[in-house]
C-alpha cells in the first residue's frame, strides 16, 4: 500500500508484492540465474610460429634480468617497425659496403740454407797418342838437346826420384857436351872430345830409349783420389788468386761477373770466394767454421756500421773466434 494513501491505493501503485503470482519480477526472480563464463585466460597477443607459410611472430622482449639500482636506466628502444629508416638509406655505418680483404699471396717457400758445394774435379786432358810419341822422340830428333827436358817434365809429373836422377845426369851430359864444343880446336885435349862424344850420345840415344820405356807410365797414369782432391784443391786456389786480382783491377768488372756471390747465378768460377759486403747470412754461414748465428751478427753489423775491409776487422767486429781468421784470409773477399 502507497504511504500517500494510507494503504488504499489503486493496483500497481505501490511496489510489486514477490509473493503474488501475477508480478513480472517474481517471475524474474524466480529463474535461475545463469553461471559466470569461464575464465580462459589471456588471449595470447603472439600467435605461435606456424614455419615459413605462416604468420611471422611480432617482436617480442627477449628476457632480461632486473635491472641494477645503482646503474641508470636506459629506455628500450624496440626496433622500428617497418624497418630501420638509417639501414634502409643506407646511412648505417655497419650497412655500407665493406671491400673485400686484399687478398694475400701464397707465402714463398723458403729456401733451404745455402751450403757452398764443391764441384767436381775435372782432371786436366790428358795428351793424345801422338802427342806423347812427339814427347818420347824428342831426344832424337834433337841430338839429345832436349832429353834434360823432358826428363824433368816426367819427374814432375810422377814425382819419381829416378827419373829427377835421370834429368841430372842429363843436364850434366849436356854440359860436358857443350864444354868440349866450345874449346874444340887444333891440338886441344882429345880427352875433352871423347867425353864431349859421349855424352851427346848419352842424351841422344840414352834419353830415346829412356823416354819411350817411360812413356807409358807417365801418360797413361791413374791419378789416385788423394792426388785429385789434391790437384783440385791447388786448382781453386789458383781460381781465387785471379779473382782477387780481377777485383782489384777492375771492381766493377767484378761485380758484374757476381765474384763473392755463389748465392746468384753466374758463369765465372771464383774458386769459392764469398763476398762477405754483399753476401746473405746463408752464404756466409756455409764458410768454415762460421754458424748461422755468427753470420746473422755479421750482416747485422755491415747494416749498422758499413762494409768491411778486411778479414781482420770482420774478426774483431763481431768477436769471432781467432780459429776462424785463417779461412776468412782464404775464401772471402770484399768488395766495396
Amino acid at each position: 500500500m502507497h504511504p500517500t494513501n494510507g494503504g488504499q491505493g489503486s493496483p500497481g501503485s505501490g511496489p510489486p508484492d514477490p509473493s503474488r503470482p501475477g508480478d513480472p519480477g517474481a517471475r524474474r526472480r524466480d529463474r535461475p540465474s545463469a553461471p559466470p563464463p569461464r575464465y580462459e585466460g589471456p588471449t595470447n597477443p603472439h600467435p605461435r610460429y606456424e614455419g615459413p607459410s605462416g604468420p611471422q611472430p611480432k617482436y617480442e622482449r627477449p628476457y632480461a634480468p632486473p635491472p641494477d639500482p645503482r646503474r641508470p636506466h636506459v629506455p628500450f628502444n624496440p626496433p622500428h617497425p617497418h624497418g630501420d629508416p638509417l639501414r634502409e638509406h643506407g646511412l648505417f655505418p655497419a650497412d655500407r659496403p665493406v671491400p673485400p680483404p686484399p687478398r694475400q699471396e701464397p707465402p714463398a717457400p723458403v729456401p733451404p740454407p745455402f751450403t757452398a758445394g764443391v764441384p767436381p774435379y775435372q782432371p786436366p786432358p790428358q795428351p793424345s797418342g801422338a802427342g806423347s810419341v812427339l814427347w818420347a822422340l824428342a831426344p832424337l830428333y834433337t841430338c839429345g838437346v832436349a832429353t834434360p827436358f823432358t826428363m824433368g817434365y816426367a819427374a814432375a809429373r810422377t814425382r819419381s826420384a829416378w827419373l829427377a836422377l835421370s834429368a841430372l845426369v842429363y843436364s850434366l851430359s849436356l854440359v860436358l857436351f857443350v864444354a868440349g864444343v866450345v874449346t874444340d880446336a887444333p891440338g886441344g885435349d882429345n880427352a875433352l872430345e871423347v867425353l864431349a862424344v859421349l855424352a851427346s850420345g848419352l842424351n841422344w840415344l840414352g834419353g830415346t830409349v829412356q823416354s819411350l820405356i817411360v812413356r807409358k807410365h807417365v801418360f797413361d797414369r791413374v791419378e789416385s783420389p788423394n792426388d785429385q782432391a789434391v790437384a783440385m784443391a791447388q786448382y781453386r786456389r789458383e781460381l781465387r788468386r785471379q779473382a782477387r786480382e780481377l777485383a782489384e783491377r777492375d771492381p766493377a768488372l767484378a761485380r758484374e761477373v757476381r765474384i763473392g756471390r755463389p748465392d746468384l747465378p753466374r758463369q765465372y768460377d771464383d774458386g769459392g770466394l764469398v763476398d762477405v759486403n754483399h753476401a746473405p747470412a746463408a752464404v756466409i754461414a756455409a764458410l768454415p767454421g762460421m754458424t748461422p748465428e755468427l753470420a746473422r751478427r755479421v750482416v747485422a753489423h755491415r747494416e749498422e756500421t758499413g762494409l768491411f775491409v778486411s778479414a781482420e776487422e770482420v774478426s774483431i767486429a763481431v768477436n769471432l773466434p781467432p780459429h776462424l781468421n785463417a779461412d776468412l784470409v782464404e775464401l772471402t773477399i770484399y768488395l766495396r
